[in-house]
């Protein structure tokens, strides 16, 4: 295979024309010539384009114009290589172009020089032409001198003699080339884009029993990069990859909204380097401007846990509570481990993750979604559902001692009423600062971490717990 030769250094000079002597010969390359495609989305709004063209060209000094690239192409990653052909080709420059034919910048491109206003008389419908000379041109305010008057607009239609030189329809890729093998060659051009982005959607269907769901998982590709991809290979990386360069904002994601019954998923999954890398099994078009969703992953009966949290908070630990906390909600959660135990044991990317349930009258209804991370197998899912609302709790400060500079006490009663018609389980969830001790418990609790206390109170149905502690503080 012959490699194509860099001797220059590979840079982006944008919006230039090239430099040097003409090339002998120029040739363009289109979408027409292209053989392969390849693109690799990451969930970072970033994408890779692996672009296969068989071009014919003649030998010694030319310019191949590259068009059909991605609008928003990141110059400095472009690569090109030669993969087949005779000869070797040894680029001398690369060049992109992006200064796209526009009103504003034509009219830019004749500041000073003359254009012509073509009027139709309505009447007898013969056309008259005015020269005029472009004075001005921004921001859509154009000034013109005509016959040593100056106008800031005219009835007549604007006809330019002919395009001004650089500028272009779509963006280009230039490279000044030498040939010393004439006849056709396949060349390969890589490059970064941004502008294209992928994310997962999770669609959960909760059994009767809130003991068990179905999930699938769906790819969301939105692609903004301002090129076609014709019948491309398509990849999928989800991890987080380190980029220099600031913040993008994301475009918002259609999100998916089926539940039933779904094929197989069309991925194929498999760790690549610190990544997870997800290849399509068949070739697909992402379409400019198109948001695409395909089925990611199916999995049925996974095992799930209901369970109901009443979190507190770091402030009510630090000094007098002037009232009681009536409006704090508590939340509801639905837990699972991502093992083969429990009906998953595969990689999950982040990305929203919706749950359905059907009522008793076997409609569906949407119950809550939040956000997952990623979640590599064997590791727990935790997803927030809602607020209960059959569920009431009340928060009251009984006492409250300053011991002395660094330290003081702290006494709480929480009342848990529940109006389900169902014995349940609450988890109270106290994040303590400082150097804490429980002294005084009405129930057990778990020492979750250094500055949580976590009590596992139950609630008979239609029925009232109370939990009553005191806690020691020190700074």
């Amino acid at each position: 295979m012959n490699r194509l030769i860099v001797v220059a250094s590979v840079c982006c000079l944008l919006t230039m024309a090239l430099t040097g002597s003409a090339p002998a010969e120029e040739r363009v390359s289109t979408g027409d010539d292209q053989v392969d495609v390849a693109v690799t989305v990451y969930n970072s709004n970033l994408g890779l384009v692996r672009d296969l063209r068989k071009i014919e060209l003649p030998g010694g000094t030319l310019e191949l114009r590259f068009m059909d690239v991605a609008g928003a192409i990141n110059p400095q990653t472009v690569h090109i290589d030669q993969v087949a052909g005779a000869g070797v080709l040894t680029v001398l420059e690369q060049n992109f172009e992006y200064d796209l034919i526009n009103q504003q910048k034509l009219l830019e491109k004749y500041l000073g020089k003359k254009v012509v206003f073509l009027e139709i008389d309505e009447n007898t419908k013969k056309t008259s032409r005015t020269e005029a000379v472009v004075l001005a041109a921004a921001d859509d305010k154009m000034v013109f001198e005509i016959d040593g008057e100056i106008y800031f607009e005219h009835p007549g239609m604007l006809v330019l003699p002919e395009l001004p030189e650089n500028l272009i329809s779509k963006p280009t890729l230039v490279w000044l080339l030498d040939n010393d093998g004439a006849g056709t060659k396949t060349v390969e051009a890589s490059y970064l884009t941004r502008e294209i982005n992928w994310s997962a959607d999770y669609v959960a269907l909760l059994d009767r029993k809130d003991t068990s769901l179905d999930l699938s998982g769906w790819v969301t590709i939105e692609n903004r990069s301002g090129a076609t991809y014709n019948n491309a290979l398509l990849k999928l990386v989800a991890g987080e990859i380190h980029k220099v360069e600031p913040p993008v904002q994301r475009y918002e994601m259609m999100k998916a909204q089926t539940v039933g019954a779904a094929r197989a998923p069309a991925f194929a999954e498999k760790p690549f380097f610190e990544y997870h890398l997800y290849t399509l099994d068949r070739r697909t078009t992402i379409k400019d401007n198109q948001t695409k969703q395909m089925q990611l992953l199916t999995a049925d009966d996974v095992t799930v846990a209901k369970k109901y949290e009443y979190r507190g908070e770091r402030h009510y630990f630090s000094g007098r509570m002037p009232r009681p906390v009536t409006d704090r909600k508590v939340g509801v959660y639905i837990e699972f481990r991502n093992d083969k135990d429990s009906g998953l044991g595969m990689p999950l990317p982040k990305g929203t993750f919706r749950v359905y349930k059907r009522d008793d009258d076997d409609s569906l209804q949407f119950l809550g979604e939040d956000s997952i991370d990623h979640t590599p197998r064997d590791e727990e899912v935790k997803v927030k559902i809602g607020e209960a609302f059959d569920i009431v709790a009340e928060r009251k400060q009984t006492d409250y001692q300053r011991i002395g500079d660094n330290a003081h006490q702290n006494a709480f009663e929480i009342k848990i009423r529940n109006h389900k018609d169902e014995d349940i389980v609450v988890e109270v969830v106290e994040p303590i600062p400082g150097d804490w001790q429980i002294t005084e418990k009405s129930h057990e609790f778990e020492k979750t971490d250094a500055f949580t206390a976590t009590f596992h109170i139950p609630v008979a149905k239609d029925g009232e717990s109370v939990l009553t502690y005191r806690v020691l503080i020190r700074y």
